[in-house]
Parts: C-alpha cells; sequence; structure tokens
C-alpha cells in the first residue's frame, strides 16, 4: 500500500483544513487507519484513528472536539477535518495504521497555523 497525504496549508489561527490520504492496494480498506502528526524534534503522534467500516473512532484529547476523521472507502481515501485551529496544530501530518506492521510512510503534508 502507498500513502498519499494532502491538503495541508497554511492558515489562522481558528480556521479549518481538511486533509486527504490517499492509498492503492486493497488491505487499506480493511485495516484500522489514523491520522498522525510529527514536529521537529519530537516523536510521531497519534492524533486520530478510525476502524475499517467507520462505525468507531478515537482522538487524543489535544484534538478532540476540534478535529474529525472519516473514511471512504469506495475512493480508498481517509479525511481528517480540523476546525479551530490552534497555533500548536502546526506539524507535518501522516496517515497510516495505529499500530502492528505499518506501511511505508507517506510524505506527509504540512499544517501550518499562525497566531
Amino acid at each position: 500500500v502507498q500513502l498519499v497525504e494532502s491538503g495541508g496549508g497554511l492558515v489562522q489561527a481558528g480556521g479549518s483544513l481538511r486533509l486527504s490520504c490517499a492509498a492503492s492496494g486493497s488491505t487499506f480498506s480493511f485495516n484500522i487507519m489514523g491520522w498522525y502528526r510529527q514536529v521537529p524534534g519530537k516523536q510521531r503522534e497519534l492524533v486520530a484513528a478510525i476502524t475499517s467500516g467507520g462505525g468507531n473512532t478515537n482522538y487524543a484529547d489535544s484534538v478532540k472536539g476540534r478535529f474529525t476523521i472519516s473514511r471512504d472507502k469506495t475512493k480508498k481515501t481517509m479525511y481528517l477535518q480540523m476546525n479551530s485551529l490552534k497555533p500548536e496544530d502546526t506539524a507535518v501530518y501522516y496517515c497510516n495504521k495505529p499500530y502492528g506492521v505499518l506501511y511505508n510512510w507517506g510524505q506527509g503534508t504540512q499544517v501550518t497555523v499562525s497566531s
């Protein structure tokens, strides 16, 4: 499976962005998936996860109530709707499985939130 993240950009605090994760390969649709973010010098942080069917989601406390994870199995695409963005949300965002044998990492998409 190859993962391609997109949708990042520069936004003012309080603004919104919608990230996309497009996957090739058939196993993507059967796996729990997640969104991670990483800032320089820090470990990659899992911020949201979603089951294969999309019926269950989980969020880090830092984004709960502001971010929404979703997926479209027919399009092999996962999304992260980010609202009420804060400067501390600035990071490179990646998608991948939340545990187990991970897929190869994509290039990520940069999100920058200005104050």
